[in-house]
């Protein structure tokens, strides 16, 4: 069997840790020893049925061990794996096995048949996988321009259209072995997951394996959910979007999470009182990550987030951050710039078109859709994404910003701010607000609380309730 770095990971946790639990779900618990044995059958299964080196793989599965088999299974038989969430529309299926030129699918039948005709039935000791070839000639590489492409995903496209992005097997270990110089993990850390497995593996799943942490799989998103996981496998990690942190801090129990050690917010879109609420229902500091797929998890707040909630962090050991001003150069502390990050693990390619890493790069670094500051000493705050900027009177309003001001308000779940063109100002704000079920709230106060808050021109001038907010596969908010 040819050297796959990415599959030996889960070969050394099998050996180094055969019978501590690797993973918890729904069906129970298993080994990693268990966990390696059962991936080794799926992936004789898959290289049977022709699933080969320079071949793409798409993998839809929900949230279990079978993702994570299906994961590894398919970067030990010499593929490229492209998650998919198994939510996606068949319209959506198909237009990605066009785009990537995946090969072919496998399927864990908890969403719909991703092609009409299924090929073969996998079976695995917990349900089934169908699997299918897309029609695509097998004599085609996938991203021969790479070498040893482990893993595609797409870019959230939270503000444009999506970009196929391919990660190798050595940029992979790379960029893990990174990561945990700033998340410490070991056989001992339980991670407690809630996030779609689809859009949240590479800095995760992989990593947690080749550091020996179990991964305790919540059934849903639900607070009384993610809290009874977290105590019932005694979690000492748990990573979470901003919205299920609001949920976590609003749930009216007593129930604490003792064991837990570290929170970390996945996006740069919490609020600071959101992180006081939740500090004051747990007793627990909700750090900042700031994850991207194209590098990483470069920046990470864990030494400053009592005092600093709001920053996304400091660099990882061996990574360079710098803000950057339009000709790529670092700017000084306080000001606000360009996001450039440098360092281990980066992506590869952009499968579509195809553009190799070098052409993307700015004086080495890559440059993330992202204003930001940094402070003196290091500390990084997103002021807000780059193409959702407005500009009102030449004066930038970041979204973000806003955003965190309405969603203070008790009665706000979430919200959105956008803008229409206007003849004087060029760009009015507008607010999108989705309340609280059995909530109300008076406009008009609403928009003297943001006046209060914000300067003029950052105040949303109309405002709409709406039932709910459209987000992205990753869950991140979908920006106009």
């Amino acid at each position: 069997m040819k050297n796959w770095p990415v599959y030996d990971i889960l070969k050394e946790a099998a050996r180094r840790w055969p019978h501590n639990p690797a993973i918890h779900d729904e069906y129970g618990s298993i080994s990693f020893r268990q966990l390696l044995d059962e991936t080794e059958e799926l992936r004789v299964q898959l290289r049977e049925l022709g699933i080969r080196e320079g071949m793409g793989l798409g993998m839809m599965a929900s949230n279990s061990r079978h993702f994570i088999m299906g994961l590894f299974a398919g970067v030990g038989c010499g593929a490229a794996v492209m998650p998919m969430s198994p939510l996606l529309k068949k319209p959506e299926i198909d237009s990605i096995l066009h785009d990537a030129q995946l090969h072919a699918v496998i399927d864990d039948q908890t969403g719909t048949q991703p092609i009409e005709t299924v090929e073969a039935l996998v079976p695995m000791k917990q349900g089934t996988f169908r699997f299918a070839f897309s029609g695509i000639d097998e004599s085609v590489r996938f991203a021969p321009f790479v070498d040893q492409p482990a893993f595609i995903r797409f870019t959230s496209g939270t503000t444009g259209k999506s970009k196929g992005v391919v990660v190798s097997h050595r940029s992979v270990i790379e960029r893990i072995e990174a990561a945990n110089k700033g998340l410490h993990l070991d056989s001992n850390s339980t991670v407690v997951w809630v996030l779609p497995m689809a859009y949240h593996f590479m800095v995760s799943i992989v990593l947690y394996v080749k550091y020996g942490a179990a991964i305790a799989i919540a059934k849903d998103f639900l607070a009384r959910n993610i809290i009874d996981i977290a105590n019932q496998y005694k979690g000492t990690l748990l990573y979470a979007s901003p919205l299920q942190i609001k949920l976590l801090a609003s749930d009216t129990t007593n129930e604490q999470l003792p064991t837990l050690k570290n929170v970390i917010s996945t996006s740069a879109g919490i609020s600071l009182d959101v992180c006081l609420a939740f500090k004051k229902r747990f007793g627990l500091d909700v750090s900042q990550a700031y994850g991207i797929i194209e590098i990483g998890l470069p920046i990470l707040n864990y030494t400053k987030s009592a005092e600093h909630p709001e920053a996304v962090g400091y660099a990882v050991e061996g990574y360079s951050v710098d803000i950057l001003d339009e000709n790529y150069q670092p700017l000084p502390a306080g000001e606000v710039g360009h996001l450039g990050i440098k360092g281990p693990g980066m992506f590869d390619a952009y499968l579509l078109p195809p553009v190799l890493r070098n052409e993307v790069l700015k004086n080495g670094y890559f440059l993330t859709a992202d204003y930001a500051s940094k402070t003196a000493d290091g500390l990084i705050k997103v002021e807000g994404r780059s193409k959702s900027v407005i500009n009102v009177s030449g004066l930038k309003v970041f979204p973000e910003e806003v955003e965190a001001v309405l969603e203070t308000i008790p009665e706000v779940k979430q919200a959105r701010i956008s803008s229409s063109p206007h003849p004087l100002t060029g760009q009015l704000i507008e607010a999108e607000l989705v309340l609280h079920e059995g909530k109300t709230v008076d406009i008009e106060e609403v928009l003297t609380y943001c006046k209060k808050r914000l300067s003029a021109f950052k105040a949303p001038q109309r405002i709409r309730i709406v039932g709910s907010l459209p987000m992205t596969g990753s869950g991140k908010l979908q920006r106009h």
